[in-house]
């Protein structure tokens, strides 16, 4: 039995092991979390973004407020 036919088993047992697990990627799951946004350029932003980041956003984008861009917006 040489290397390459080690390997191959190894990856078979291992595809057996990672299969239950699902995909790694958060991709999805990001956005998913993207609830947040902008009523100007309907940008999307995720649910953790801080007040300080919108604000920037509406006033370098926009010229705005926090207020006027993300109106449902709650600190």
């Amino acid at each position: 039995m040489g290397n390459g036919a080690k390997a191959a088993q190894k990856r078979e047992r291992n595809a057996g092991k990672n299969a239950d697990k699902g995909p790694t990627s958060k991709t999805k799951v990001n956005e998913a979390a993207k609830n947040i946004v902008c009523q100007t350029c309907r940008q999307t932003f995720l649910l953790t973004t801080r007040a300080p980041a919108l604000e920037e956003h509406a006033q370098n984008k926009h010229s705005k407020t926090l207020a006027e861009c993300f109106p449902n917006f709650t600190k």
